[in-house]
Protein backbone atom coordinates (compact mmCIF):
# COMPACT_ATOMS: atom_id res chain seq x y z
CA UNK A 1 0.00 0.00 0.00
CA UNK A 2 1.37 3.41 -0.96
CA UNK A 3 1.91 6.16 1.60
CA UNK A 4 -0.87 8.22 0.04
CA UNK A 5 -3.29 5.29 0.33
CA UNK A 6 -2.40 4.96 4.00
CA UNK A 7 -2.95 8.68 4.59
CA UNK A 8 -6.37 8.38 2.94
CA UNK A 9 -7.33 5.20 4.78
CA UNK A 10 -10.63 4.85 6.72
CA UNK A 11 -8.95 4.97 10.19
CA UNK A 12 -7.34 8.32 9.36
CA UNK A 13 -10.66 9.61 8.05
CA UNK A 14 -12.37 8.41 11.25
CA UNK A 15 -9.86 10.11 13.54
CA UNK A 16 -9.77 13.42 11.67
CA UNK A 17 -13.50 13.33 10.94
CA UNK A 18 -14.28 12.79 14.61
CA UNK A 19 -12.35 15.91 15.59
CA UNK A 20 -13.99 17.98 12.84
CA UNK A 21 -17.42 16.68 13.87
CA UNK A 22 -16.79 17.67 17.49
CA UNK A 23 -15.82 21.19 16.45
CA UNK A 24 -18.88 21.38 14.20
CA UNK A 25 -21.11 20.44 17.14
CA UNK A 26 -19.49 23.17 19.24
CA UNK A 27 -20.19 25.67 16.45
CA UNK A 28 -23.84 24.61 16.34
CA UNK A 29 -24.11 25.04 20.12
CA UNK A 30 -22.68 28.54 19.88
CA UNK A 31 -25.19 29.32 17.14
CA UNK A 32 -28.22 28.04 19.00
CA UNK A 33 -27.44 29.63 22.36
CA UNK A 34 -27.09 33.22 21.03
CA UNK A 35 -30.25 32.75 18.96
CA UNK A 36 -32.19 31.78 22.08
CA UNK A 37 -30.63 34.64 24.04
CA UNK A 38 -31.59 37.15 21.34
CA UNK A 39 -35.19 35.86 21.34
CA UNK A 40 -35.26 36.20 25.12
CA UNK A 41 -34.11 39.82 24.75
CA UNK A 42 -36.95 40.49 22.33
CA UNK A 43 -34.87 41.15 19.23
CA UNK A 44 -36.53 41.22 15.82
CA UNK A 45 -36.34 37.76 14.21
CA UNK A 46 -36.38 39.24 10.71
CA UNK A 47 -33.26 41.29 11.43
CA UNK A 48 -31.63 38.28 13.05
CA UNK A 49 -32.25 36.19 9.92
CA UNK A 50 -30.79 38.95 7.76
CA UNK A 51 -27.64 39.01 9.86
CA UNK A 52 -27.28 35.23 9.57
CA UNK A 53 -27.87 35.32 5.80
CA UNK A 54 -25.32 38.10 5.34
CA UNK A 55 -22.76 36.24 7.48
CA UNK A 56 -23.20 33.02 5.51
CA UNK A 57 -22.95 34.87 2.20
CA UNK A 58 -19.75 36.65 3.14
CA UNK A 59 -18.22 33.44 4.52
CA UNK A 60 -18.65 31.23 1.48
CA UNK A 61 -16.22 32.81 -1.00
CA UNK A 62 -13.41 33.49 1.50
CA UNK A 63 -13.63 29.83 2.51
CA UNK A 64 -12.81 28.89 -1.08
CA UNK A 65 -9.22 29.80 -0.27
CA UNK A 66 -9.24 27.25 2.55
CA UNK A 67 -10.68 24.63 0.20
CA UNK A 68 -7.90 25.37 -2.28
CA UNK A 69 -5.38 24.82 0.50
CA UNK A 70 -6.91 21.44 1.35
CA UNK A 71 -6.78 20.44 -2.31
CA UNK A 72 -3.18 21.63 -2.68
CA UNK A 73 -1.96 19.73 0.39
CA UNK A 74 -4.05 16.59 -0.17
CA UNK A 75 -1.86 15.55 -3.10
CA UNK A 76 1.07 14.95 -0.74
CA UNK A 77 -0.43 14.66 2.77
CA UNK A 78 -3.70 12.92 1.94
CA UNK A 79 -7.11 14.51 2.37
CA UNK A 80 -7.99 13.88 6.06
CA UNK A 81 -5.01 15.66 7.64
CA UNK A 82 -5.20 18.94 5.66
CA UNK A 83 -8.98 18.85 6.10
CA UNK A 84 -8.55 18.60 9.86
CA UNK A 85 -5.84 21.26 10.06
CA UNK A 86 -7.61 23.86 7.94
CA UNK A 87 -11.04 23.15 9.43
CA UNK A 88 -10.09 23.52 13.09
CA UNK A 89 -7.07 25.58 14.02
CA UNK A 90 -4.81 25.99 11.00
CA UNK A 91 -4.23 28.97 8.73
CA UNK A 92 -3.65 28.57 5.02
CA UNK A 93 -0.37 30.50 4.81
CA UNK A 94 0.93 28.77 7.95
CA UNK A 95 0.07 25.19 6.99
CA UNK A 96 1.60 25.36 3.51
CA UNK A 97 4.76 27.10 4.71
CA UNK A 98 5.43 24.76 7.64
CA UNK A 99 4.66 21.66 5.58
CA UNK A 100 7.11 22.74 2.88
CA UNK A 101 9.81 23.69 5.40
CA UNK A 102 9.43 20.41 7.29
CA UNK A 103 9.59 18.45 4.04
CA UNK A 104 12.87 20.16 3.15
CA UNK A 105 14.34 19.40 6.59
CA UNK A 106 13.70 15.65 6.22
CA UNK A 107 15.47 15.62 2.85
CA UNK A 108 12.55 15.95 0.45
CA UNK A 109 13.20 18.10 -2.59
CA UNK A 110 9.54 19.14 -2.67
CA UNK A 111 6.27 18.47 -0.90
CA UNK A 112 5.04 15.67 -3.16
CA UNK A 113 3.48 12.24 -2.81
CA UNK A 114 6.33 10.68 -4.77
CA UNK A 115 8.85 11.63 -2.07
CA UNK A 116 6.61 11.27 0.98
CA UNK A 117 7.56 8.67 3.58
CA UNK A 118 5.95 7.69 6.92
CA UNK A 119 8.83 9.41 8.72
CA UNK A 120 8.43 12.51 6.59
CA UNK A 121 4.68 12.70 7.21
CA UNK A 122 5.12 12.18 10.95
CA UNK A 123 7.64 15.03 11.09
CA UNK A 124 5.46 17.34 8.99
CA UNK A 125 2.32 16.57 11.03
CA UNK A 126 4.19 17.08 14.32
CA UNK A 127 5.58 20.45 13.30
CA UNK A 128 2.25 21.63 11.87
CA UNK A 129 0.61 20.80 15.20
CA UNK A 130 3.30 21.89 17.67
CA UNK A 131 4.24 25.21 16.10
CA UNK A 132 0.73 26.66 15.93
CA UNK A 133 -0.45 25.69 19.41
CA UNK A 134 1.51 28.51 21.04
CA UNK A 135 -1.04 31.03 19.87
CA UNK A 136 -3.69 29.29 21.96
CA UNK A 137 -1.34 28.82 24.91
CA UNK A 138 -0.20 32.44 24.94
CA UNK A 139 -3.78 33.64 24.51
CA UNK A 140 -4.89 31.62 27.54
CA UNK A 141 -2.02 33.02 29.63
CA UNK A 142 -1.79 36.65 28.52
CA UNK A 143 -5.04 37.65 26.78
CA UNK A 144 -6.81 38.66 30.01
CA UNK A 145 -4.10 41.19 30.88
CA UNK A 146 -3.96 42.36 27.28
CA UNK A 147 -7.72 42.96 27.16
CA UNK A 148 -7.55 44.89 30.43
CA UNK A 149 -4.89 47.10 28.90
CA UNK A 150 -7.05 47.73 25.85
CA UNK A 151 -10.05 48.48 28.00
CA UNK A 152 -8.15 51.01 30.09
CA UNK A 153 -6.56 52.65 27.06
CA UNK A 154 -3.11 51.34 27.89
CA UNK A 155 -0.18 53.37 29.08
CA UNK A 156 -0.07 55.32 25.87
CA UNK A 157 -3.70 55.81 24.89
CA UNK A 158 -4.42 52.63 22.99
CA UNK A 159 -0.81 51.51 22.65
CA UNK A 160 -1.86 47.87 22.96
CA UNK A 161 -4.10 47.99 19.91
CA UNK A 162 -1.47 49.89 17.94
CA UNK A 163 1.20 47.37 18.84
CA UNK A 164 -1.02 44.47 17.78
CA UNK A 165 -1.63 46.04 14.36
CA UNK A 166 2.06 46.79 13.85
CA UNK A 167 3.12 43.31 14.96
CA UNK A 168 0.65 41.65 12.57
CA UNK A 169 1.78 43.89 9.71
CA UNK A 170 5.44 43.15 10.44
CA UNK A 171 4.75 39.41 10.55
CA UNK A 172 3.07 39.41 7.15
CA UNK A 173 5.80 41.57 5.62
CA UNK A 174 8.41 39.13 6.92
CA UNK A 175 6.41 36.19 5.58
CA UNK A 176 6.10 37.78 2.13
CA UNK A 177 9.81 38.63 2.08
CA UNK A 178 10.69 35.03 2.95
CA UNK A 179 8.57 33.70 0.10
CA UNK A 180 9.86 36.26 -2.39
CA UNK A 181 13.43 35.54 -1.29
CA UNK A 182 12.97 31.84 -2.03
CA UNK A 183 11.48 32.67 -5.43
CA UNK A 184 14.39 34.97 -6.26
CA UNK A 185 16.80 32.25 -5.13
CA UNK A 186 15.10 29.72 -7.39
CA UNK A 187 15.28 32.15 -10.28
CA UNK A 188 18.96 33.01 -9.77
CA UNK A 189 20.17 29.49 -9.02
CA UNK A 190 18.24 27.87 -11.86
CA UNK A 191 20.85 28.73 -14.47
CA UNK A 192 22.85 31.54 -15.95
CA UNK A 193 21.33 34.77 -14.66
CA UNK A 194 19.01 36.23 -15.82
CA UNK A 195 17.70 33.96 -18.58
CA UNK A 196 17.61 30.33 -17.46
CA UNK A 197 16.06 30.54 -13.98
CA UNK A 198 12.43 29.71 -13.24
CA UNK A 199 10.74 33.11 -13.07
CA UNK A 200 7.17 31.81 -12.98
CA UNK A 201 6.85 31.91 -9.13
CA UNK A 202 7.83 35.58 -9.18
CA UNK A 203 5.33 36.25 -11.95
CA UNK A 204 2.54 34.47 -10.06
CA UNK A 205 3.41 36.40 -6.88
CA UNK A 206 3.21 39.62 -8.88
CA UNK A 207 -0.16 38.69 -10.38
CA UNK A 208 -1.58 37.80 -6.96
CA UNK A 209 -0.18 40.98 -5.43
CA UNK A 210 -1.69 43.16 -8.15
CA UNK A 211 -5.03 41.42 -7.69
CA UNK A 212 -4.95 42.06 -3.95
CA UNK A 213 -3.97 45.70 -4.53
CA UNK A 214 -6.89 46.10 -6.93
CA UNK A 215 -9.32 44.62 -4.40
CA UNK A 216 -8.04 46.93 -1.65
CA UNK A 217 -8.28 49.96 -3.94
CA UNK A 218 -11.88 49.17 -4.87
CA UNK A 219 -12.89 48.44 -1.28
CA UNK A 220 -11.22 51.51 0.25
CA UNK A 221 -11.48 54.13 -2.50
CA UNK A 222 -14.58 53.11 -4.41
CA UNK A 223 -16.87 52.20 -1.55
CA UNK A 224 -16.91 48.47 -2.34
CA UNK A 225 -16.27 47.38 1.23
CA UNK A 226 -17.86 43.98 0.61
CA UNK A 227 -14.97 43.12 -1.72
CA UNK A 228 -12.52 43.02 1.19
CA UNK A 229 -13.97 39.73 2.40
CA UNK A 230 -13.23 38.11 -0.94
CA UNK A 231 -9.79 39.62 -1.62
CA UNK A 232 -7.66 36.71 -0.33
CA UNK A 233 -9.63 33.98 -2.08
CA UNK A 234 -9.86 36.07 -5.25
CA UNK A 235 -6.11 36.74 -5.28
CA UNK A 236 -5.42 33.03 -4.83
CA UNK A 237 -7.76 32.06 -7.64
CA UNK A 238 -6.32 34.66 -10.03
CA UNK A 239 -2.77 33.66 -9.07
CA UNK A 240 -3.48 29.97 -9.67
CA UNK A 241 -5.12 30.77 -13.00
CA UNK A 242 -2.06 32.84 -13.89
CA UNK A 243 0.24 29.96 -12.99
CA UNK A 244 -1.70 27.59 -15.23
CA UNK A 245 -1.64 30.04 -18.14
CA UNK A 246 2.07 30.68 -17.71
CA UNK A 247 2.79 26.95 -17.80
CA UNK A 248 0.69 26.58 -20.94
CA UNK A 249 2.12 29.55 -22.81
CA UNK A 250 5.77 29.58 -21.72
Amino acid sequence: MSILSQLNSPPIYAICGGVVAFVAVVCVVFMVRPWRAEIALGMDKTKMRRVITASVTFSVLPSVGILLGVIALSGSLGTPWPWLRLSVVGALHYETQVAQSAAEQVGMASLSAAEMTPRGFATIALLMSACIMWGMVLSAVFSKRYLKRLGSGGSGGGTGAGFGDRAMTAMFIGLICAYLGSYVGTFVSGGAFPFNGDWSPLAVAGISGLTMAGCLYLSEKKGMAWLESFSIAGSMLVGMAGAVLLRLWV
